[in-house]
């Protein structure tokens, strides 16, 4: 039986793009959640919580973009022009970030403020930038041949904006449920109650967006609200009720991680459900996966030299993580 190709790289970047969401996401949510620190020791304990994996877990997007750009090659030329930008928006925040990591604890004590606010507004940038361009391929991408044939703004619409709002709300979420792990005390109850908030607002949104994705596409509604499809899509949002149940439960309860990993399922089935929507379209609503993949040679190709790097990348961002567990304390610190 011949392996298709396409079908499994577009498994390996969707897989990457959703481990770099999950892990990146709760990194920026923390920069998101910033302002709401109570003190300068608060902030520097939100630091230190991502500080020795930050850097780490931005591999995840490298390889999913650089796949993008080897293995389907007609959807980055097409996609790039068309998000050009919420893309340097999305990179200019993540470099304001990467330099606050580097100098802040360098910083005086009377000058940290102005790092603080470049982390904030870095992370809140690049959240809300992948959220818009989300937004923009969900709600399709004009296409004339092989080429990108709309304009400069297209990127920027109701939808778009919406999107963009939650996965702020999203990230923040995670970042609010890592603190919950990561820290103890009135920090790990300060943030508990954040986290509060920002469940009801991601459910919220959550909704919005669900509802309105089937009515961007005529083929999103067929697949969302016709039968049989609907038998094989009904499971997603049951399966976001019973998350949603399980977060809110565990937010007052005792098990300290448990909101993280039900803030994990939330996005994962969110995920889910946004392959639903898009399968097979890798460029909606015109290039499909295998419309855009390179040739069967390359793709051959590469997947050999996934199979060596997807798992040296995997053991070491789980050998980071392995090293750092446990709580974060006030006077511990990797800088």
């Amino acid at each position: 039986m011949e392996i298709d190709l396409a079908l499994v790289w577009a498994l390996i970047i969707a897989a990457a793009v959703f481990i770099y969401v999950v892990l990146d996401g709760f990194d920026l949510g923390i920069g998101i959640l910033f302002p709401t620190a109570r003190s300068a020791t608060e902030r520097d304990l939100m630091m230190n919580s991502i500080a020795p994996v930050w850097d780490g877990n931005e591999t995840w997007l490298v390889l999913g973009g650089g796949g993008l750009y080897a293995v389907f090659p007609l959807a980055y030329s097409v996609l790039m022009p068309a998000l050009y930008a919420p893309i340097i928006a999305m990179l200019l925040g993540l470099v304001f970030r990467g330099v606050v990591f580097e100098f802040r604890f360098k910083a005086r004590p009377e000058r940290r403020w102005i790092w603080d606010i470049a982390f904030f507004l870095g992370s809140l940038t690049a959240a809300f930038a992948q959220g818009v361009a989300l937004g923009a391929v969900v709600q399709g991408i004009a296409v004339e041949g092989r080429s990108y044939a709309g304009g400069w703004l297209d990127w920027l619409s109701p939808f778009s904006l919406m999107t963009g709002v939650a996965l702020v709300v999203g990230y923040a979420l995670l970042g609010a449920c890592w603190l919950i792990w990561k820290c103890e005390g009135p920090t790990q109850a300060h943030f508990r109650e954040k986290a509060r908030i920002f469940a009801v607002l991601m459910i919220g949104v959550i909704g919005i967006v669900s509802l309105w994705t089937p009515f961007l596409h005529p083929q999103f509604a067929e697949r969302w609200f016709t039968m049989p499809q609907i038998l094989y899509t009904a499971p997603v949002p049951l399966m976001v009720a019973a998350l949603a149940v399980l977060l809110f439960r565990s937010l007052s309860g005792t098990r300290d991680g448990l909101p993280f990993l039900a803030g994990l399922g939330l996005f994962l089935v969110s995920y889910i459900g946004l392959g639903i929507s898009l399968f097979p379209h890798i460029v909606p609503p015109h290039i499909t996966i295998w419309q855009a993949a390179a040739p069967q040679s390359s793709l051959l190709f590469l997947l050999v030299g996934a199979l060596v790097l997807v798992p040296m990348i995997l053991a070491y961002s789980g050998y980071a993580y392995w090293v750092f567990r446990g709580k974060v304390r006030i006077g511990e610190g990797y800088h």
